[in-house]
């Protein structure tokens, strides 16, 4: 049984474990709207390329079945789309409803229905059956998640053998001078362009703080090879401010 007294951290506040979800849904309810023109201005267009090395790396193929967890918008659902054709599914997942329902709408609007479910989901506790899918993605929403090694374990109960799991995340930068320049960046810059788009300078500022306390590089790696997946490496992307974590099940 949980105990309704442990905390974890929402940002740099620790709050009862049992509260941090329903904190999180309510930043994600409110960036919903914005949420693709701030990605644009907080990564200067560079979230885009991020993205497209994840399903370069993703060695996704015709007919395979592909799992978008925490796929928001649809950014990279939209990608995987052509790559599995019309034997293959994407399956657009995300714990947060208004975010799923932009996803869902702008995809639509595209004209991309066939091929593609859409699913409102729990990292920690995924509805779907053993050896499900050949890839599952997570990108920028395993920071978000109360407890991470339940997540990866989930995704890799689901996931086939042979299938791979790619975390797209930012991380620690590399270097200590840029690491000084990103924090500037982070804790008075975002703010201020989540007031001056969003009117939300609070969203902006929890998902600064949550990125600091994401694990880093090698700490994310030991806590996928503990889920139990092999060959796990990491790619660092913007000297360190992003990583795409793979790894596979055998």
């Amino acid at each position: 049984m949980r105990d309704d007294k442990q905390t974890t951290h929402f940002g740099f506040r620790q709050v009862p474990v049992t509260e941090k979800a329903k904190l999180v849904r309510n930043v994600f309810d409110s960036v919903a709207d914005q949420y693709d023109l701030m990605n644009d201005l907080m990564s200067f267009g560079i979230h885009r390329l991020w993205k497209r090395l994840t399903i370069f790396l993703s060695q996704v193929r015709y007919g395979e079945r592909v799992l978008d967890l925490a796929g928001g918008t649809g950014d990279l659902t939209r990608l995987f789309h052509p790559r599995v054709g019309d034997k293959g599914e994407v399956v657009l997942a995300d714990i947060n409803a208004a975010m799923l329902r932009r996803g869902r709408d702008r995809l639509t609007d595209e004209g991309i229905v066939r091929g593609v479910r859409y699913a409102q989901v729990d990292a920690q506790c995924l509805p779907f059956e053993d050896d499900t899918f050949d890839c599952i993605t997570i990108a920028f929403g395993l920071r978000n998640v109360t407890d991470k090694d339940k997540a990866l374990a989930s995704m890799y109960r689901v996931l086939k053998p042979g299938g791979r799991l790619l975390v797209l995340e930012f991380s620690k930068p590399t270097s200590e001078l840029f690491g000084k320049v990103y924090d500037l960046y982070s804790f008075k810059l975002l703010p201020l362009m989540g007031k001056l788009v969003a009117g939300d300078p609070d969203s902006y500022r929890y998902l600064a703080e949550s990125i600091r306390m994401h694990p880093d590089q090698n700490t994310l790696k030991g806590m996928m090879t503990k889920a139990g997946f092999e060959r796990v490496e990491y790619f660092n992307l913007t000297q360190g401010v992003v990583a795409i974590h793979r790894g596979y099940k055998f």
